[in-house]
């Protein structure tokens, strides 16, 4: 019985075992089926003509690479960005540097000015002398030396005041013959130098600008076509544009070849000529005439022919108001000489150089008027013996310790009713032109012309 039921268990043990083999093998086949079907999507997924294993390997390569090429480039964008650090600071040094530039040349132009001023007073005042005609010429040679340097100069802070972009307009309404009068009166007498004929046709036309911008711009015209103009004449008017009134300088020159018109407006260019005596100077000024017709916003044009000649203008919009009530310096000259105007008349001068004084007093002295100078308006008036003033000519920084030329000027015009007033001054700021316009003066800038001097006083006494 024993055996019996030993043997039993042992069958079943036998049978239960030859389930499960045959549960396994079934599971066995199950998973060969279904392994042979994730193989068949994987093939038919894969790359095509390549085997998955490949497939699969190029992948992982792929992304390697991806990852690599990405690192490069965050390593790339710290890089720039480091460098975006290095070029903001370097920047700013610039900026500052080219502050500091403009500022250095802003304080030695006017050191420079000074003396300069004082010089072509001195001058001017020689050449109404009576000398030997040699002595002459030598005082005229002087003359035109100072002027030359005069222009250096101007040029030199005139291009550094708009790369900095501290050279702003003061655009007002004025009479175009405020301007052009006094421009052809001072440069006929510089073409007559040079054997030409200078042909003025005045305008009655009223526009808006900065007087003393666009006289810079219409200046270097005349100054070029004088310079570069050998024989003949150079005409200088105006013609009504439907947007504006045309200032034009024409000249009876060589004229500028097609292949050079755009490059002369560059910095340091000139147009090549043969002659090189008359073309002294940096190669500036037109250069400073595009910036300066930019900032006005007044287009400026050129036409010429080789041989027979150029004209240059720029456009100048009309203005929508009458301007300012203030005298046309140059009209004096239709009804009365200078020295008519000028003899006897009792002007004062404030400045606190002294060599500015000495100048001012020789230069008016010698045109016929009577002249009190000094360094402060108290200071003058105790010189004065209570003589009543015609003109006060006013320097407008008096020191640093003192009130403006402006404050002055109001001062004494309060204390002596009818006081004609003109502020001088070496800066060009805007600011400076529009109060001394506001304040019903005239404003005149260093190195002083003594022709524009002497029309602006004849103009004043006249009236």
């Amino acid at each position: 019985m024993g055996l019996f039921q030993l043997t039993t268990d042992s069958d079943a043990a036998d049978s239960s075992d030859a389930k499960e083999a045959l549960t396994l093998a079934e599971e066995n086949r199950r998973l060969r089926k279904i392994c042979h079907a994730l193989m068949e999507r994987v093939e038919s997924g894969g790359v095509a003509n390549q085997a998955p294993y490949a497939a699969f390997e190029r992948s992982v390569l792929l992304a390697e690479q991806v990852r690599e090429r990405t690192d490069a480039l965050h390593r790339t964008l710290d890089e720039l960005g480091q460098t975006n650090v290095r070029l903001q600071a370097a920047k700013a040094e610039a900026e500052s540097a080219n502050l500091s530039k403009t500022k250095f040349l802003a304080a030695v132009s006017h050191d420079l000015l000074q003396p300069l001023n004082a010089a072509r007073l001195f001058a001017s005042a020689l050449e109404t002398h009576s000398l030997p005609d040699a002595s002459q010429m030598l005082v005229s040679h002087i003359g035109r030396s100072l002027k030359d340097v005069e222009g250096l100069i101007g040029t030199l802070v005139d291009i550094s005041r708009l790369d900095a972009g501290v050279l702003h307009a003061d655009k007002a309404p004025f009479a175009v013959s405020t301007l052009l009068d006094a421009l052809a009166e001072e440069y006929r007498q510089v073409a007559a130098v040079r054997g030409l004929v200078l042909h003025y046709i005045p305008s009655s036309a009223v526009i808006e600008s900065d007087l003393a911008l666009l006289a810079r711009v219409v200046r270097n015209f005349l100054s070029n076509a004088v310079r570069y103009t050998e024989h003949g004449r150079v005409v200088l008017g105006c013609r009504r544009r439907r947007d504006g009134l045309e200032i034009v300088v024409a000249d009876t020159g060589p004229g500028i070849p097609e292949q050079q018109r755009e490059a002369i407006f560059l910095e340091f260019r000139r147009v090549n000529q043969p002659n090189g005596a008359h073309s002294r100077g940096l190669g500036l000024g037109l250069a400073i005439v595009d910036r300066i017709s930019t900032m006005l916003e007044h287009p400026v044009s050129l036409v010429s022919r080789p041989g027979v000649g150029a004209l240059f203008s720029i456009t100048v919009p009309y203005a929508l108001t009458e301007p300012a009530s203030l005298s046309n310096p140059s009209s004096a000259r239709l009804t009365h000489t200078p020295e008519d105007a000028l003899h006897g008349c009792v002007i004062w001068v404030i400045d606190d150089d002294l060599g500015i004084i000495e100048g001012m007093q020789a230069l008016l002295g010698s045109w016929g008027c009577r002249v009190r100078a000094a360094a402060t308006a108290s200071a003058l008036e105790a010189v004065s013996d209570g003589e009543q003033p015609d003109v006060l000519l006013v320097d407008y920084h008096l020191g640093e310790h003192y009130e403006n030329g402006i404050a002055v000027a109001t001062r004494l015009q309060q204390r002596y009713p009818g006081l004609l007033s003109v502020v001088i001054t070496a800066n060009h700021e805007a600011d400076i032109k529009r109060a001394t316009r506001e304040a019903g003066m005239h404003c005149l800038l260093k190195p002083l012309k003594p022709l524009r001097l002497r029309m602006l006083l004849a103009s004043l006494l006249r009236e």
